[in-house]
């Protein structure tokens, strides 16, 4: 009895590290995509905190204006009534 030859390994060998190094550069795309991702993520959260920031500054600017337009309403009523009453 003779054992059949077996097949020649090479060709299965070689698909395998051409399927070995096509999943390499797929999750190395991959990854350079995240990494994109991530810096951008990071970019967009310095601008939030940031608009945050102008936000509560303009905020904070303004208040005086309507206090301002009651002092200046109460001053012409003051004067109003002063100019009545003389």
């Amino acid at each position: 009895m003779t054992t059949p030859p077996q097949p020649d390994p090479t060709p299965v060998a070689l698909e395998l590290e051409r399927l070995h190094r096509s999943v390499e550069v797929g999750f190395a795309r991959l990854d350079g995509q995240l990494a994109l991702l991530v810096q951008r993520s990071d970019q967009t959260d310095g601008r939030i905190v940031d608009l945050d920031m102008r936000v509560a500054e303009l905020e904070r600017a303004r208040w005086p204006l309507p206090s301002l337009a009651a002092l200046v309403a109460l001053a012409a009523l003051l004067l109003s009534i002063w100019q009545t009453t003389r």
